[in-house]
This record gives C-alpha cells, sequence and structure tokens, in this order.
C-alpha cells in the first residue's frame, strides 16, 4: 500500500473513532462546542503522531533487542503519559483560555485509546517508521475530521428547540455518532 493511499485509508475508510470505536469519550465528551473540539483534535495530532515516533523508536531498538516485547503496553503508556503532560504544560503557557475550555480531558489523552491504538496498530502491522508516521498523522487527521464533523452538527442541534425533551444532549449525540459511522462506511472499498 502507498503511503498515499495508508493516509487517506487512514482517515475515512479505517477511520480511528467512527470505523474502529477508539477514543469514543473524549468525542462524546468534548464535541459540545466547535473551538473545543478543534483544540482537542490538534493536540491529538501531536500527541498522537510524536506518540507512535517514540513508540516506534522504543520498540525496535529498546524493547526487540532485549527481548522485552511484552512489555509494549506499559511502555506505550508512559510514553504517551509523558507526551501528555508536555502538551498540557505548553498549552496552559501558550493558549490558556483553551487549556480551562478542555478542563478534564487534556490529561484524559493519556487514556485515550484511539493513541494507544495507533501506536499498536503500527506494531501489529509491522510499519515501517514512515509508514507509522504516515498511518499516525491521518489517523489524528481522521479523528479531527470526525470531532468537528460531530461538533458542528452538535451545535445545530443543540440550537434547534424542536427536539424532544428525552432526546436533548447525549442521547441525540449517541444517534448522531452512529449515524456518521454509518455515513463513514461508505468509504469501503475505496482503497483496497
Amino acid at each position: 500500500m502507498s503511503l498515499l493511499a495508508l493516509f487517506i485509508s487512514a482517515i475515512f475508510v479505517n477511520n480511528i473513532l467512527l470505523s474502529r470505536f477508539l477514543g469514543c469519550c473524549p468525542f462524546l465528551g468534548v464535541s459540545g462546542k466547535l473551538d473545543t473540539a478543534k483544540g482537542m483534535g490538534v493536540a491529538v495530532i501531536f500527541v498522537t503522531v510524536m506518540a507512535s515516533l517514540m513508540t516506534w523508536v522504543a520498540y525496535e531498538f529498546i524493547l526487540v533487542p532485549l527481548g522485552l516485547e511484552y512489555l509494549y503496553t506499559l511502555s506505550f503508556i508512559l510514553i504517551i503519559a509523558a507526551l501528555v503532560q508536555f502538551v498540557e504544560i505548553v498549552l496552559k503557557k501558550i493558549q490558556p483560555k483553551l487549556y480551562k475550555s478542555l478542563g478534564i480531558f487534556l490529561p484524559l489523552i493519556t487514556t485515550n485509546c484511539a493513541v494507544l491504538g495507533v501506536a499498536v496498530l503500527n506494531m501489529n502491522e509491522g510499519y515501517s517508521l514512515l509508514q507509522s508516521l504516515v498511518h499516525a498523522l491521518g489517523a489524528s487527521v481522521g479523528f479531527l475530521l470526525a470531532i468537528i464533523l460531530m461538533a458542528g452538527i452538535r451545535e445545530r442541534i443543540e440550537a434547534n428547540k424542536n427536539i424532544p425533551k428525552c432526546m436533548r444532549g447525549l442521547p441525540i449525540a449517541l444517534v448522531t455518532a452512529g449515524l456518521m459511522s454509518i455515513a463513514f462506511m461508505g468509504f469501503i472499498g475505496i482503497i483496497e
């Protein structure tokens, strides 16, 4: 598979949120406002790409030579946690408004299974370093696309007063996420 096909496949066909269902917690929790969703998506792009780089290096140059492959989950989580702490410190200094709007969801990137899932997929698929980075960039751009689409839809839904009271909030968000997932299934088959 070419790098372009890998990138497009990670965004649309194998979307980390809508096809693999990884990272649903921040997807539902942070997609209430468009500005917050954009900030979360950009933070996830940075963390996912950097985590893929560092986990690939750690796996290939430390874990495999030492015969410690079975520790990949623990080491990947430690690397991701360190990166999230770095992003949190930088955002607090540079973008305090965005830092406050992300609230608890910024530290939750540490436990965002999408970030860990991309690192594990890179390892399981046997991707090279370049393939891992392209896959990570595509998967995180797919995350950004999905969360921005969801935030835009949710803002319009919240403005609509004709929604029945029992469907407002999380119920209509879950229905919307399901419909978005079905829509993304239409991309299956564009890349083999």
